[in-house]
């Protein structure tokens, strides 16, 4: 597949949410196709996209903007597509052709930026890890969360877990986090996190409904356990809201590293399907400053849960310091959180 090839990604994009069980979505998203003839000024910048569509997540992008059309109120048509009623992908078509000419100037902007996909079941992988870091670096750990978008994640302390029957976290949480687990149950350890915050270039306000709703239509329709998830972080923020602040992630990590750390802590960074959304600059500048500050002495650990470019697996890694900073591949997980492939130490 030609990477920089607009239709090539989209018909991949569609293939991918058919194949995780969004049917519905997947036509929305294949039906951009019909765009690419360039009618509409959104179809003329989709067919004309400068940088390399998938890892700009370009499909999915409008496909936020046609689901907001609904939960907006702004266009009810779409909602016979999310919800099963209308599946010839021909009608369907039509029916995206005839919403963006009437919604032109509505749905552009959507193109602006990639998805916040802030989903709180990838928190499952990222707490799997710390159960399996907590023997080698102890069970003390001070979290840090680039890319946090919502700060979903950067609440996941307050989540409760079941990870293959090993369960970790409240008990009286609303959250429940359980995906299917494929593998043997990370080991049990304790876990004890003593702060935790984010950092986002745009960082969404769920206090705000107009951005909680625009959070929620990056959600695919017909997934309504992420939905009510959403809707589950939305009261959590309520309550106490994430620690998030505005920040570039690379000026973020220097500031992070030069504050000052408790000596038992280990000061964690992690992130989940956001790599690939910053700059190669930013993202050699990240790993050069954890790497030497590991390497320097520091108590430090490294968790991505991010996209295999080649294989377009998600990939659970994690390095840290002590203990040499080599990445170890500790699982694999679906992009949504649905299950996890847990290697641990196999």
């Amino acid at each position: 597949m030609d990477a920089r090839d607009v239709a090539s990604a989209i018909a991949w994009q569609a293939d991918h949410a058919a194949n995780n069980g969004a049917p519905c979505t997947a036509r929305v998203v294949r039906a951009q196709l019909a765009l690419l003839s360039g009618e509409t000024e959104t179809g003329r910048r989709l067919a004309n996209w400068p940088g390399i569509p998938l890892e700009d997540a370009l499909p999915l992008r409008l496909a936020g903007g046609f689901h907001h059309l609904v939960l907006s109120g702004a266009d009810a048509r779409l909602g016979a597509v999310y919800r099963g009623e209308v599946t010839d992908q021909d009608a369907v078509d039509a029916l995206i052709v005839d919403l963006t000419a009437q919604h032109d100037a509505a749905l552009l902007p959507w193109l602006d930026g990639p998805p916040q996909t802030n989903e709180a079941g990838r928190s499952a992988s990222i707490m799997a890890a710390l159960l399996w870091l907590s023997p080698r670096v102890g069970p003390r750990f001070e979290l840090n969360e680039l890319g946090a978008s919502a700060g979903v994640n950067t609440m996941m302390e307050r989540y409760h877990y079941d990870l293959g029957g090993a369960e970790v976290g409240p008990g009286d949480s609303p959250m429940r986090i359980a995906p299917e687990w494929r593998g043997p149950p990370p080991v049990p350890a304790p876990v004890e996190i003593t702060a935790i915050r984010g950092c986002d270039r745009a960082p969404v306000n769920m206090a705000d409904p107009a951005e909680a709703l625009r959070l929620k239509s990056y959600v695919w329709a017909e997934v309504t356990e992420r939905l009510a998830r959403i809707d589950a972080s939305i009261a959590l923020a309520g309550q106490r809201a994430p620690d998030l602040v505005q920040m570039d992630a690379g000026a973020w990590v220097d500031q992070r590293l030069a504050a000052p750390q408790d000596a038992d802590t280990t000061r964690v960074f992690y992130h989940s399907i956001v790599w690939q959304y910053l700059p190669p600059e930013t993202r050699a500048r990240i790993t050069a400053a954890i790497t030497q500050a590991g390497e320097a002495g520091g108590r430090i650990a490294w968790i991505m849960l991010e996209t295999n470019r080649e294989t377009f697996r998600h990939e659970l890694t994690v390095r840290h310091w002590p203990g040499g900073g080599e990445p170890v591949l500790l699982g694999e997980a679906h992009a949504h959180g649905a299950w996890v492939v847990w290697h641990g130490d196999g």
